[in-house]
């Protein structure tokens, strides 16, 4: 140890120079009393002695916390070094303790993204091996001179549909995966909401119109909020798609929209089916597909919603009964300057 601490140069300089210090005010000390300077020589040699078991009490306090920060680098985040008494060695610990908190969090949550992401590749992958193997089965067919033209024709109409169908999934799985990482900028303009939903009705008119569903939109017309007309009108048509696709023939799908001091509120409504009580609260999570649940469904559409409004300062509520309907509430909240 003492090897280790005369290793520092500072304190090498240090001590020499307070060496100095009190050989020169021992013979100062020798032109007065001899045993004056005995005292000043006395003093001296006490506090070097001092410093020196001071220090190497400081040195053990570091290499304590040089351990620790080792088998913190090994992944052990259990250990808490935390000391509540005053000076600079127990700040230092209670800093590092945060610190090791702060860590463990963060490898809690990469260790929480590693098990998401190994699911998500899992479930893209079962969603792309389904079609491509459809596609592949009518493929071979396709290649026997003996099909009929009937068949033929059958078969190609639906390697379209599965072609349309991994097109929709890629590219949504590439704006969610966009979101995700951050890289989407949203724009943050004015929109009014009577535009925005004009905007969202389009994709959904003809779907209704060929289940003779009825749709009603009302609300103020002055309500606006501040984000990206694009991105929010994506996340209105999947809600919207989800409500006519869950909603029978002859039934009815309501927007009502109203803005106060705190947030522009959309409300969708639908007449279908219901969510069930213990599936609620799983709905709005990517990949999770009800027990209502098309064929065709892969079950992102919903999560991608909630991606998008949640990254403009919004949020999505969802209440359902079965056998009466679903109810979506989006809320905008009001940014506070």
């Amino acid at each position: 140890m003492v090897i280790k601490i005369l290793r520092n140069r500072e304190i090498r300089i240090f001590l020499g120079i307070m060496s100095v210090i009190g050989l020169c005010l021992s013979a100062v000390a020798t032109l007065f009393s001899t045993s004056g300077a005995w005292l000043v020589f006395s003093t001296s040699a006490l506090f070097i002695v001092t410093y020196h078991q001071f220090t190497k009490w400081r040195y053990r306090e570091l290499e304590q916390l040089s351990r620790y920060l080792q088998q913190i680098s090994n992944g052990d985040y259990g250990l808490d070094v935390r000391d509540n008494q005053e000076g600079e060695l127990s700040l230092l610990k209670n800093d590092i303790y945060k610190v090791t908190v702060r860590l463990s969090e963060q490898n809690a949550l990469l260790v929480q993204d590693k098990s998401r992401l190994k699911e998500a590749i899992s479930d893209i992958s079962h969603q792309i091996k389904t079609p491509l193997a459809s596609m592949t089965v009518m493929t071979d067919l396709l290649l026997n001179p003996s099909l009929s033209e009937d068949k033929r024709i059958e078969f190609i109409s639906n390697t379209s549909v599965q072609l349309e169908r991994m097109d929709w999934l890629v590219s949504s799985l590439l704006k969610l995966s966009k979101i995700d990482a951050g890289v989407v900028t949203f724009r943050k303009e004015h929109i009014k909401v009577e535009e925005l939903i004009r905007k969202a009705i389009q994709p959904i008119l003809i779907p209704m119109d060929i289940k003779e569903q009825i749709l009603s939109i009302s609300g103020d017309k002055s309500a606006s909020f501040t984000g990206d007309m694009n991105w929010t009108a994506e996340a209105l048509i999947n809600i919207m798609k989800n409500c006519v696709e869950h909603t029978p023939e002859g039934g009815a799908l309501s927007i009502t929209y109203t803005e106060n001091l705190l947030y522009t509120e959309i409300i969708v409504e639908d007449t279908g089916k219901g969510i069930s009580k213990d599936e609620l609260p799983y709905i709005l999570k990517r990949f999770y597909k009800g027990k209502g649940a098309s064929e065709g469904s892969v079950g992102i559409g919903l999560s991608m919603s909630q991606s998008i409004i949640s990254n403009q300062n919004g949020d999505i509520y969802v209440t359902s009964e079965l056998g009466k309907g679903t109810q979506f509430q989006i809320r905008f909240y009001k940014r506070i300057i």
